[in-house]
C-alpha cells in the first residue's frame, strides 16, 4: 500500500463467513472501506461508532431472478436450478452467507427462523437446506424430526461453532448429511452444498423408483402376492398348487399374470422389484 491504493486481493481470499463473536467486528475498520466497495456494501455509523454492515445481496430478488445456466465458472458441477435454503436468526450472518453462496451462482432463499422455512418449503429435486442449530422457535434437530416425519429426502447441512460442536454431532445422528463449522470459506461451502445436492438426485431418484415399483406390485391381488412370495422363495407351481388347494394351471395362470403387471422379464428382475419396495419402505420408517 505504499502507492495509497488499497491491495487488490482475489474474492475467493475474502470469502470467509465471520464467527458469530466476531460479527460486530466485520469489516468495521475504516482502513478496510475499500473492500465495502469492492462488494457494493455500505457502511452505517451511530454516534461515531461503526453498528452494522449491509452487504447488497440481491435478497429480494434471490428466488425470482436465478443465475444463468451452469451458474458461476468456479461451480460447473451445481445443478443450474439448484436451490439452497437457509434458516438462520442471526441476519448478518444469513447475509454473509447469502452473499458467498451467490457469489458462486448458486441461487438461496433465506429464512429467519424454521416455521418460516416450513411454511414455504415445498418438497424438490436438487435442493438443501443450511440450518443453524440454535434458532429460535423450530430449532435445527426440530427441523429435522419435521422433515423426517413427512419422510422428505431434502439434506440438511448444519450450521456450527466451536461451542455447538456436541449439538451437530446430535444432528448428524437425527438425520443431518453434513456439518459446517463457521467461519467456512467459499470452496468448501460450495462443496459441501454441491455433496448435497448430489444426495438429493440420489434421494428423489431412490424414491421414484420405489415409488413405481410399489405401483406395480400394488396392481396384485392378494392371491398372486401370496403365490409371488412363494416363486420367490423357490417354491414349484405343483408344490405351490398343493400347499394352496389350487390346480397347478391357475397357479401359473396367476404366475403370468405376477409377470406382466410387474413389468418384469425375469424372476431375478421381479425379486429387484420387490426389494426395491421393501427397502423404500424400511428407508422411510427410520425417518
Amino acid at each position: 500500500m505504499r502507492d495509497g491504493r488499497a491491495p487488490s486481493f482475489p474474492p475467493s481470499d475474502m470469502q470467509a463467513v465471520p464467527r458469530r463473536r466476531q460479527r460486530r467486528n466485520l469489516l468495521s475498520n475504516p482502513g478496510n472501506d475499500w473492500r465495502l466497495r469492492e462488494f457494493g456494501g455500505t457502511r452505517r455509523s451511530r454516534r461515531g461508532r461503526t453498528m452494522l454492515l449491509e452487504l447488497r445481496t440481491r435478497s429480494q430478488a434471490r428466488i425470482a431472478a436465478r443465475p444463468p445456466a451452469g451458474g458461476a465458472p468456479g461451480c460447473r458441477h451445481l445443478p443450474a436450478d439448484a436451490t439452497v435454503f437457509l434458516v438462520d436468526e442471526d441476519r448478518q450472518v444469513r447475509d454473509s452467507l447469502v452473499h458467498l453462496l451467490e457469489l458462486n451462482g448458486v441461487c438461496v432463499a433465506a429464512f429467519a427462523d424454521g416455521a418460516a422455512f416450513l411454511a414455504a418449503y415445498r418438497p424438490s429435486t436438487d435442493t438443501c437446506l443450511l440450518v443453524d442449530t440454535v434458532n429460535p422457535g423450530i430449532t435445527g434437530l426440530a427441523l429435522l424430526d419435521a422433515l423426517a416425519a413427512i419422510a422428505d429426502p431434502l439434506p440438511v447441512i448444519v450450521l456450527t461453532s466451536n461451542s455447538d460442536v456436541p449439538m451437530a454431532v446430535a444432528a448428524m445422528k437425527a438425520g443431518a448429511t453434513d456439518f459446517i463449522e463457521l467461519p467456512i470459506g467459499g470452496d468448501a461451502l460450495v462443496a459441501s452444498v454441491a455433496r448435497a445436492f448430489d444426495r438429493s438426485r440420489s434421494a428423489w431418484a431412490a424414491r421414484a423408483q420405489h415409488d413405481d415399483a410399489a405401483r406395480q406390485l400394488g396392481a396384485l391381488t392378494a392371491r398372486q402376492h401370496e403365490i409371488m412370495a412363494l416363486v420367490l422363495a423357490g417354491q414349484p407351481s405343483k408344490i405351490i398348487a398343493a400347499d394352496l388347494g389350487i390346480s397347478q394351471r391357475t397357479v401359473e395362470n396367476h404366475r403370468a399374470a405376477i409377470m406382466r403387471k410387474s413389468g418384469s422379464k425375469s424372476l431375478p428382475a421381479l425379486a429387484r422389484l420387490v426389494m426395491s419396495v421393501d427397502d423404500g419402505r424400511q428407508r422411510r420408517a427410520a425417518g
